[in-house]
C-alpha cells in the first residue's frame, strides 16, 4: 500500500513553524495533507510544568517515546489516536483519532530528538531565524493569541533558554534543509514581507541544479537579490541559497523556473493564478504581503516532498516487477 509522505518542520518556540506548515498545506491542498504537532505529546500541562519547574522544551517533559510510535505508525499509513494540547489554555483536550492522508507535516519543537523519529521523515527542515527577530515573533504571538503579558514572554524565554541551547538547536544537525528568515539590516522592526532568506541546502537529498543561475547570460541580474554559495554549517560542506526581500517577481521567477522545469507536477504549483496563497505572509498590523523568499522557500520544500513522492511509486513499481519475476 502507498505510504504517505512524512515532512518534518522542527524549530524554537515561535521560529516560524505554523506559517510555513500552513503555507505548504495549501500549496499541497489542505484535503491531501495531515498536519501532526509534537507539542501534543507534552507529558505535563502548563501548572504542572510550573510546579515542577520544567519547560516543554526538555525531553523529560514530552512522551517521546510515544511520538516516535506514532510516526512509525503514520509512515505505514496507520491511524494514530493523538493526544492534544491546547496551548491557548495550558491543558489537554481529549484526543484524537488521526488517519494519514497523502501528505503528513509534523512540526514542533523535539522532532528530531531520537533516531527512529528522525527515520519517519522523507524530508527533514530547521527553522532558524536570528534570536532576536524570534523573540520579537515569540512576544507578538503570546501576547495576542495566548493571553501573555510582554514581561511574561521574555521571563519565559530566558528560562528557557538554556533548554534551547541543548536541546532545541543541535536538532538542526539532521535536517536536509536550514531556513533563515531574516531582516535586510539589523532593524528586527522590518516587515515580515521583506524579510530575506538563507537556505542551507545539505547533500543529504538531491537539490535542484541552482548552478543555473551563475552560469546562466543573466546571472549578474539576479545576482544582486539572489546569491548561491558554498559554505559549512555545523562543520560539514553545504550550499547556500539567499532570495533578498527585495528581489522582483521577474528574478524569483527564475529560480522557480528551475525548480518545476525539474519536476512536471510542479508546473500547477508554479502558476501564481491558480495557487495565489504562494508567499502570503501577515505583515504587522494584519494586512497580507506577498513575500517572494517565502514563496521560494515553499516551493522548493514542496519540490522535495513530491520528489519523495515519485521515488517511492518508483521502488515500490521495482518491487512489484520483481515479484512478478519470481
Amino acid at each position: 500500500m502507498t505510504r504517505p509522505i512524512i515532512l518534518g518542520i522542527v524549530g524554537d518556540s515561535a521560529a516560524g513553524k505554523t506559517t510555513l506548515t500552513r503555507g505548504i498545506a495549501q500549496v499541497l491542498g489542505p484535503e491531501n495533507v495531515t498536519i501532526i504537532c509534537t507539542d501534543d505529546y507534552h507529558r505535563y500541562d502548563r501548572k504542572q510544568r510550573a510546579e515542577i519547574g520544567i519547560t516543554a522544551l526538555h525531553p523529560d517533559c514530552n512522551y517521546l517515546d510515544i511520538m516516535q510510535q506514532h510516526l512509525s505508525q503514520l509512515r505505514t499509513g496507520q491511524p494514530i489516536l493523538k493526544p492534544v494540547y491546547s496551548h491557548k489554555t495550558g491543558s489537554f483536550e481529549p484526543p484524537i483519532y488521526i488517519k494519514p492522508n497523502k501528505f503528513v507535516i509534523v512540526e514542533g519543537l523535539l522532532g528530531y530528538s531520537t533516531r527512529g523519529a528522525r527515520d519517519s521523515y522523507d524530508v527533514k527542515v530547521y527553522l532558524a531565524p536570528p534570536e532576536p527577530l524570534r523573540a520579537k515573533w515569540k512576544v507578538k504571538r503570546d501576547t495576542q493569541k495566548r493571553g501573555y503579558s510582554e514581561e511574561q514572554v521574555l521571563d519565559e524565554l530566558t528560562k528557557r533558554e538554556p533548554d534551547s541551547e541543548q536541546f532545541i538547536r543541535p536538532q538542526r544537525q539532521w535536517s536536509d534543509i536550514v531556513v533563515s528568515f531574516y531582516p535586510p539590516s539589523d532593524d528586527m522592526d522590518e516587515s515580515n514581507g521583506h524579510l530575506n532568506v538563507r537556505l542551507i541546502l545539505r547533500p543529504t537529498i538531491p537539490h535542484p541544479d541552482f548552478t543555473q543561475i551563475i552560469y546562466s547570460g543573466d546571472g549578474a541580474n539576479l545576482t544582486s537579490a539572489i546569491r548561491l554559495g558554498l559554505d559549512r554549517d555545523m562543520g560539514k560542506p553545504v550550499d547556500v541559497l539567499e532570495v533578498d526581500g527585495h528581489a522582483t517577481l521577474e528574478q524569483v521567477n527564475k529560480l522557480e523556473h528551475i525548480i518545476c522545469s525539474d519536476m512536471p507536477y510542479l508546473r500547477n504549483i508554479c502558476d501564481r493564478e491558480s495557487n495565489p496563497e504562494l508567499g502570503k505572509v501577515a505583515g504587522t498590523t494584519g494586512e497580507t504581503l506577498q513575500s517572494y523568499p517565502l514563496a521560494l522557500t515553499q516551493l522548493l520544500i514542496t519540490y522535495h516532498m513530491l520528489r519523495a513522492t515519485q521515488n517511492h511509486q518508483l521502488g515500490e513499481t521495482q518491487v512489484v516487477e520483481q515479484l512478478v519475476k519470481i
